[in-house]
């Protein structure tokens, strides 16, 4: 799945283009390396996420196949590390 639309499924970012925007501009790293929104995610890959004036450091457990309901996210991601940017 693309990255910009999963961070989207999963309640990470508010919209698609915010999640695009995002990738463009070097907010979000896939496995140390900055990503593309185009770029494929897969279970394991460890993302970098450096929004809402926080950097967000998690790992994808599962993808999932359709929409998933806000109170079903936490399941497809594990949360590594939450701290604020300075």
């Amino acid at each position: 799945m693309r990255l910009d639309v999963l961070l989207n499924k999963l309640c990470l970012t508010k919209t698609r283009s915010i999640a695009k925007n995002a990738c463009d501009k070097g907010l979000v790293m896939v496995n140390s390396k900055v990503a593309k929104a185009s770029e494929q995610i897969h279970a394991g890959d460890l993302i970098t996420l450096s929004l809402y004036g926080y950097r967000h450091e998690l790992k994808i457990l599962s993808i999932p196949s359709g929409n998933v309901a806000k109170k079903d996210a936490g399941e497809y991601f594990e949360m590594l590390s939450r701290e604020p940017i300075e």
